[in-house]
């Protein structure tokens, strides 16, 4: 089992930045990928941000391009989402999933374990 702590969210106003801790435990040793998904009220799941567990490659969803990366401390099993000029559409409950291999990186079904999740609010 994999066990993920999320950390890092809260009240911004546009045009700020967060960073998003994800901090793995359990059989870390087992990770192939993480990836960041978030959901808004009312909306599905969708896709942000994909590393390897290794560092490379990365992908971004469009909504994310140029604003967000997701860079990795394989010292201690973190994974982070560094989001940049934050919009109110980034409002959203934030979540890390790991362990996607096979399929497309950008469907949640493709994860096999997840974080509680950290709210991000966004005003205008």
């Amino acid at each position: 089992q994999v066990q993920l702590v999320e950390s890092g969210g809260g009240l911004v106003q546009a045009g700020d930045s967060l960073r998003l801790s994800c901090a793995a435990s359990g059989r870390t040793f087992s990770i192939y990928a993480a990836g960041w998904f978030r959901q808004a009220p009312g909306k599905e799941r969708e896709f942000v941000a994909y590393i390897r567990w290794g560092g490379s490659p990365t992908y971004y969803a469009d909504s994310g391009k140029g604003r967000f990366t997701i860079p990795r401390d394989n010292t201690n099993n973190t994974v982070y989402l560094q989001m940049n000029s934050l919009k109110p559409e980034d409002t959203a409950v934030s979540y890390c999933a790991v362990d996607r291999e096979y399929g497309d990186y950008a469907l949640a079904a493709n994860y096999n374990y997840w974080g509680q999740g950290t709210l991000v609010t966004v005003s205008s």
